[in-house]
């Protein structure tokens, strides 16, 4: 946008109880007031929550030692953020959610392969957070007062917090950032105060099974065990690749690149609080009361509600709520957010309310009927495989773009309308969804979780899971080799041209159907250098 025209003054910021209007079209300038504080709030509330505890007792769970789940969870953690944080660029540039950003990578069609992510990343996060956290509820209730642990407990509580996180989404992104202000303090001190509940029982010295005393057979998991720990917790910052654009897009597109990118990076460090945390407790458990941290059958909920003090049962409640109200409503938010664009004829309150509604259908088939708890690992770390290809395949093409789009041909699909700069072949740029999907099978097939589930070649590197290095080095040696050997038309790169690939004269298809106009070369958006 060119710096000789004055921008417009800034609107007041609407009222928490305001339903919000806006779907995934372009964000007006007036209403983008967020700050990067606002992406930090957002991101570290939805992860400081009590499912990311449940998380950060995998480490435990697969067999290691407090020291040895440490170093797998900074791993897991470090690694995540590095690859999430470039992710967040593109909500400001834009003013629209990253799956509508990828049509400028897989083109006008191809961006529904984000948004089936990111419904599939929401859908396990979410649930995540109602299971554990009405576990929590029902379990700290069972104590404190003698409720029976029931099936209609579980289904009362399920309920009722579905329906609150739903009441949120619904409000849309003011309420949310409210909700989250709250959570990142409140979930906080709460953990601060586990801290001093758990402090008397705390031993940094549990062994875990890998001791020089184990057999040949056990000492030989421990890489994959310590690989797949750190996989299942670098899930967590990296299934925020598809919804950063949802709160960055209120961020102003001038906001400085660096501070952006830094909110997000350091939104997923601060979840050592909760992992951490979560680690450290497992390991009590672990000594004190073990049969909860069977592999078999695992209840860190139960496991930390039975060693608990009596005067922590309160907070161990507060924690699930206020914490899983922060999972829920990011993870939910996103993805009725996205849905309305798929499915244009949905407007963003009904799409919140019909995805949160099969949200809650999955949630009690999986916890009373098909027990998916259990699997709940494998789902989160194959998500992941998949998701990870697509984010390199984004960020390479921003880097290669020079951060370069065109936010009206962006919005062709959301429109029905067909044509425009990320027309490409009929829609699909086959350049991005080649790399994606092979890098994405390679991911699946290379995957290897002990006792989960094992690819067709996941045993190639003598048992480790190489599944996610692998994925990410094909898919940018690819897709950067794909756009050498097949140039992308001039057109979709800014004036400045592209960096390190070239590119092919051919003419911008026509925008046509519903709204276009007869003129479709107007001025493009840049990044904020």
């Amino acid at each position: 946008m060119s710096s000789q025209h004055s921008q417009p003054a800034p609107a007041p910021a609407p009222s928490l109880t305001e339903v919000e209007a806006h779907g995934v079209e372009r964000i007006p300038d007036a209403d983008r007031t967020a700050t990067p504080l606002d992406l930090f709030r957002l991101a570290f509330g939805g992860a400081n929550t009590f499912s990311t505890c449940v998380l950060g007792a995998f480490p435990i769970l697969f067999g290691l030692s407090f020291w040895q789940g440490l170093a797998a969870t900074l791993l897991g953690v470090v690694a995540g953020a590095l690859i999430l944080c470039p992710m967040a660029v593109f909500g400001p540039v834009n003013g629209t959610n990253n799956a509508v950003s990828s049509s400028a990578h897989l083109g006008v069609h191809g961006r529904v392969v984000g948004s089936f992510l990111s419904l599939l990343t929401a859908i396990a996060f979410f649930s995540i957070s109602v299971w554990s956290s009405g576990d929590a509820l029902v379990g700290g209730a069972h104590r404190l007062f003698g409720l029976e642990r029931s099936t209609l407990s579980y289904v009362v509580a399920y309920a009722l917090f579905a329906v609150l996180v739903l009441a949120v989404c619904v409000y849309g992104f003011r309420f949310m950032l409210f909700v989250n202000k709250v959570a990142v303090a409140s979930a906080s001190v709460l953990f601060v105060l586990g801290a001093i509940a758990f402090a008397g029982d705390f031993d940094p010295s549990y062994a875990g099974v890998f001791t020089d005393t184990a057999d040949a057979a056990t000492k030989g998991m421990f890489w994959p065990s310590f690989i797949g720990a750190a996989l299942i917790v670098l899930s967590n910052p990296v299934s925020f690749g598809a919804f950063l654009g949802d709160w960055s897009r209120y961020i102003p597109a001038d906001a400085p690149r660096r501070r952006v990118v830094g909110a997000a990076f350091l939104s997923q460090i601060a979840t050592l609080l909760p992992f951490v945390f979560g680690l450290a407790t497992a390991s009590i458990i672990a000594t004190k009361a073990p049969k909860y941290v069977d592999p078999a059958a695992p209840d860190f909920v139960g496991g930390l509600l039975a060693i608990s003090p009596g005067w922590f049962f309160l907070p161990v409640c507060l924690l699930a709520l206020i914490g899983g109200m922060s999972t829920g409503t990011t993870s939910l938010y996103g993805t009725g957010l996205d849905f309305s664009s798929v499915f244009p004829r949905l407007s963003r309150v009904q799409a919140t309310v019909l995805v949160g509604v099969l949200s809650i259908a999955f949630i009690f088939i999986g916890r009373f009927g098909l027990d998916l708890v259990q699997s709940i690992s494998t789902f989160a770390t194959m998500i992941i495989t998949c998701t990870t290809p697509w984010m390199v395949v984004m960020m390479l093409g921003f880097w290669t773009r020079r951060g370069w789009y065109d936010p009206d041909a962006l919005q062709v699909f959301n429109r029905r309308q067909r044509g425009g700069r990320y027309w490409f072949s009929h829609g699909w740029n086959w350049r991005g969804m080649t790399a994606w999907w092979v890098s994405a099978v390679i991911g699946v097939l290379f995957t290897n979780i002990p006792g989960q589930f094992v690819g067709p070649l996941g045993d190639l590197a003598s048992g480790v899971d190489i599944s996610l290095p692998l994925s990410l080095a094909v898919a940018a040696v690819l897709f950067l080799t794909l756009l050498r050997l097949f140039p992308e038309p001039r057109a979709v790169h800014g004036p400045q041209g592209p960096r390190l690939v070239p590119t092919v004269e051919v003419p911008v298809p026509p925008i046509t159907g519903p709204g276009s106009a007869p003129d479709t070369t107007r001025p493009a958006a840049t990044a904020a250098s």
